[in-house]
């Protein structure tokens, strides 16, 4: 083919079928394609002859190639505008027909296809069904997952989740029970050469929009219970505890919600605190039904819960938390603070406005992958589902912690939590900047049946018996709210920074400065901690008193600033990250970090911005121009933080670990 063929080709075919069809597929049928003056051919593969290669031709040629090659199909089997009877005198053409293994006159399966932007065509093809007595129907339009059906009788067309191959009968895809390998297959279809798939968030949101806003449920409550469900039994099945996966949409609507609630109340006995006891699911089983049919398909593990990230991000109300200046912080940002601070499994961790939970989850998946090494242990795909040795669950039960004021984020976070560290959760709902208030919250039953173990633990690293100012924590990470003053006078009094030179109490002080005095409390000295900050207060003249206050407590290790579209959607504020170690010099233990008075300081600017300025992720292209994938599927997003899987070049964590170790700093 000459240069003009093939970039008339890129540009026709390319894109036709791109987020369904394998790479192979559509380059099988982009050779069958020819130029003749200005109008593309493409050669049919049963027809064996060429035709015009309309928008439509194509999609029913990439789906030759894939009955072919995917499903197994002989070319015998398959016949292109298959004659249908309406009556006597009206008759219809269908796209494509497989014909019955046994009865070769008979169709088996019609298949309807449609340019990649049409939406119409599949009443007529059940129609077709009608009149052929055909048990099978596959819809599509090249752009996104087919439609198949089941017809069990003339008016009850049955869903089903893939097309038998040649040598399976329908039996086999219908009753064939599913295993998380059945969610991996159906993942890599999903992903199949690099086609970007829809996120679980975006489905979540078309549930709320088709379904859930006309429930008359909490959106969130409703969805969170099925989401918890499926983790617990992905994990059941996963483990060994139960064959086959059980969240499915198979039976009668009532016969599937009986099922589904029996399954909820298993994983809330597994997994308790999440939900209030008695709790159970308030969609209708019609409505579940959908909702349990969207979600069936999709593996929520994976190597770091990445897949339920968005969805989770999504389901706290934004508003409560947007409200007070908190957004989740991009996995990335965590990612970066993790490498960056380096925690250890003999060391104590928390987050002191936790969010969903990111910064403790990804430090336990680092200090885990640690601990994995140091055994010899192998890490898979499904790392967060493998059982793991008593080190990994020591860690999470004695070492780790965390505590926001939101109570959905707290919910979310304990699930999170719950799964990655098999049962244990040091999870709270309190409010730390107002720790003088403490004791009223943690003397109410309520509280204490939920976060009682919890709590024992974290008493146990305060600094000083009774008294909840300050504790002995080695590694602080958080992302503290922003917007709003607080006002109060008697939750400002403890507070030096709350307090003008002259002594005199602050009528207003932004929450991101109480929190920085905050999480100083809560580390023991030669402890460190990574904080996000407003840019403004790394230059404002106004907040030089804030600096010395850092500075006379800590030394101050790097300042990383973020990229103006980090928190996107949601604000565009200037962010950087403040990493610093509270001085040390003691004697007896050695000194993590000895005060002096001159040192160098680390300074580095993100320069890759992670997300466009709608806020949607900019992913990293491959060689071949499709987004990139890590060793565990997932898409590699753009920045130069650090080298993503051995993908990208090493980035702002290597040289921080070159700085530290040049530096002898403690950690490195």
């Amino acid at each position: 083919m000459d240069s003009a063929q093939a970039a008339y080709r890129v540009d026709f075919v390319g894109p036709v079928g791109a987020e369904y069809f394998s790479r192979a597929e559509r380059a099988a049928v982009e050779q069958r394609c020819t130029l003749r003056g200005k109008k593309v051919y493409v050669r049919c593969l049963v027809r064996d002859k060429d035709v015009l290669a309309k928008p439509e031709e194509i999609v029913r040629q990439l789906w030759l190639e894939r009955l072919t090659r995917h499903y197994g199909y002989p070319l015998q089997r398959l016949v292109v505008e298959f004659p249908i009877t309406f009556g006597r005198d009206s008759s219809k053409r269908a796209d494509i027909v497989i014909l019955d293994a046994d009865r070769p006159t008979v169709a088996y399966c019609i298949v309807e296809v449609k340019k990649t932007t049409a939406k119409d065509g599949k009443d007529q093809l059940k129609s077709y069904t009608h009149a052929t007595g055909a048990p099978l129907a596959l819809w599509s339009n090249g752009g996104a997952d087919p439609v198949i059906w089941h017809r069990k009788n003339p008016n009850y067309f049955v869903e089903i989740s893939d097309l038998p191959r040649a040598a399976q009968t329908i039996a086999d895809i219908v009753d064939q029970p599913w295993t998380i390998q059945t969610l991996i297959e159906k993942e890599e279809i999903r992903a199949r050469d690099g086609s970007r798939a829809r996120s679980l968030r975006d489905l979540i949101e078309d549930m709320e929009d088709e379904v859930l806003a006309n429930a008359g449920v909490d959106v969130f409550e409703e969805v969170f219970k099925l989401v918890f469900t499926k983790l617990y039994d992905e994990l059941a099945c996963y483990r060994g505890r139960y064959k086959a996966l059980r969240f499915r949409n198979q039976n009668s609507a009532a016969q599937m919600k009986a099922a589904i609630q029996e399954l909820f109340d298993e994983a809330q006995a597994e997994w308790p605190g999440v939900f209030a006891p008695n709790e159970s699911i308030r969609l209708t089983p019609d409505h579940l039904a959908v909702c349990v049919g969207a979600l069936e398909e999709w593996k929520l593990f994976n190597s770091n819960l990445d897949v339920i990230d968005d969805a989770f991000e999504y389901l706290v109300n934004q508003s409560a938390k947007g409200e007070k200046g908190q957004y989740f912080t991009p996995r990335w940002v965590i990612d970066l603070c993790v490498k960056m601070l380096n925690p250890n499994e003999h060391e104590t961790l928390i987050d002191t406005a936790a969010g969903s939970a990111g910064f403790t989850v990804h430090a336990i998946f680092h200090v885990w992958r640690r601990i994995l090494d140091d055994m010899g242990l192998p890490q898979s795909h499904l790392f967060t589902m493998d059982d793991k040795p008593q080190r990994c669950k020591d860690y999470v039960r004695d070492k780790v912690f965390a505590i926001d004021f939101d109570e959905k984020s707290v919910r979310v976070a304990r699930c999170l939590n719950l799964i990655a560290g098999d049962g244990q959760t040091n999870v709270l709902h309190l409010n730390t900047l107002d720790w003088k208030k403490w004791g009223e919250t943690t003397r109410q039953q309520d509280w204490l049946d939920t976060y009682n173990d919890g709590w024992k633990r974290l008493r146990k690293l305060r600094a000083k018996k009774d008294d909840d100012r300050a504790f002995n924590f080695d590694v602080l990470m958080a992302n503290p709210p922003f917007a709003g003053d607080i006002r109060q006078s008697e939750m400002l009094s403890p507070y030096e920074l709350a307090h003008k030179k002259t002594g005199k109490l602050e009528n207003a002080v932004g929450r991101d400065l109480l929190f920085i005095e905050r999480n100083l409390d809560f580390l023991k000295p030669g402890g460190r901690m990574a904080v996000v900050l407003p840019q403004g207060r790394f230059n404002n003249a106004s907040d030089q008193r804030v600096r010395e206050f850092i500075a006379e407590r800590c030394r101050i290790l790097a300042v990383v600033g973020l990229h103006p579209s980090t928190f996107k959607p949601h604000t565009g504020t200037k962010t950087s990250v403040l990493f610093v170690q509270k001085w040390n010099d003691d004697p007896v233990a050695g000194p993590l970090c000895p005060h002096v008075d001159d040192y160098e300081i680390f300074f580095a600017t993100q320069r890759l911005p992670s997300k466009d300025n709608s806020g949607d992720k900019i992913l990293v292209k491959g060689d071949d121009g499709l987004p990139l994938r890590d060793s565990h599927g997932h898409y590699v997003v753009q920045h130069d933080f650090f080298n993503h899987d051995g993908k990208t070049q090493d980035g702002i964590a290597e040289a921080f670990a070159e700085f530290g170790a040049k530096e002898k700093l403690s950690f490195f």
